[in-house]
């Protein structure tokens, strides 16, 4: 008598389908450099990265102690862009995190309960989506002092939207289901429903997306600190490119070395985006 294989958890389906796109595991192992490069900062460029330390345009592999040569007023360009990297990575993630919680929370209760809260919630959406993201984003880091705090606290609240939509839409779709419908029979409560039984069914989209969050807060910390609105304490790759923005006929590495690191950084993310929404596509799981 064959014995049937009981099907594998969906969890090893998911990491199965991810590891056979290569395009999500090469972004993958990138984002894990970058973010052991921006952990390690502090070790391999214990000093101050606004500290003049030698003599100004040196160009990269001209001095082999400043591998990637020396800004106008001689501080290291590569000090820099490993300390930016700590600055974009936190600005990223953590405006990122409070505008998944945010979203979350609203997407959540207006599509759960629906009616007037439902109403109300999609009115509070589109308040926050009628101006431009990024001219409120100016406006609120205009507002207050242009810190680390305040960049991450704005970026999220003109993204959380984008959130809030997609959660209010799966939990409409979702809460009409047998296994919702079997939960309010059993006398669930409303937060036990939402929490255990809608929400981690309601999660790929949001995971999806919150790839593609990190690499919008970090073009929009960059945009900020290019035009003099971040943190004026701290090096970011946007602040780099800035600088150098007035010397990009004579030294155009300045701009050029933060710039392609941004790049490559927010492809990666867009690329793992891509490979995260093929692997928690059931139809597109089976295939591969």
């Amino acid at each position: 008598m064959t014995t049937v294989p009981a099907p594998r958890p969906r969890r090893w389906r998911v990491l199965r389908a991810f590891l056979r796109n290569p395009a999500g595991v090469v972004s993958l192992s990138f984002l894990i450099l970058v973010a052991a490069l921006a952990l390690g900062a502090p070790h391999l460029y214990p000093d101050d990265p606004m500290e003049m330390v030698a003599r100004p345009f040196l160009w990269p592999g001209q001095n082999p102690a400043f591998p990637l040569g020396t800004d106008s007023l001689g501080r290291d360009v590569a000090a820099g862009l490993v300390w930016g990297t700590r600055v974009s990575l936190l600005v990223g993630f953590s405006a990122m995190i409070l505008g998944v919680t945010l979203g979350l929370a609203i997407g959540a209760v207006a599509g759960y309960f629906g009616g007037r809260v439902d109403a109300a919630l999609v009115k509070l959406i589109e308040i926050f989506q009628t101006p431009p993201s990024f001219v409120l984003l100016i406006v609120l880091v205009a507002i207050a002092q242009p810190a680390i705090p305040t960049v991450i606290g704005a970026i999220a609240l003109v993204t959380w939207p984008t959130i809030a939509r997609i959660v209010r839409s799966e939990f409409r779709s979702l809460r009409e289901k047998d296994f919702v419908m079997a939960a309010r029979g059993l006398g669930y409560g409303h937060a036990r429903i939402i929490l255990s039984e809608i929400l981690p069914n309601a999660l790929p989209p949001v995971i999806v997306t919150a790839s593609v969050l990190v690499a919008t807060a970090i073009l929009m910390e960059s945009a900020l600190s290019f035009l003099g609105l971040g943190d004026p304490n701290l090096v970011s790759w946007g602040s780099m490119i800035g600088g150098g923005r007035e010397l990009l006929r004579t030294a155009w590495y300045l701009s050029a070395i933060p710039g392609f690191a941004i790049v490559l950084t927010v492809l990666a993310l867009n690329l793992l985006g891509d490979a995260l929404n093929d692997a928690l596509n059931p139809r597109v799981a089976a295939e591969r």
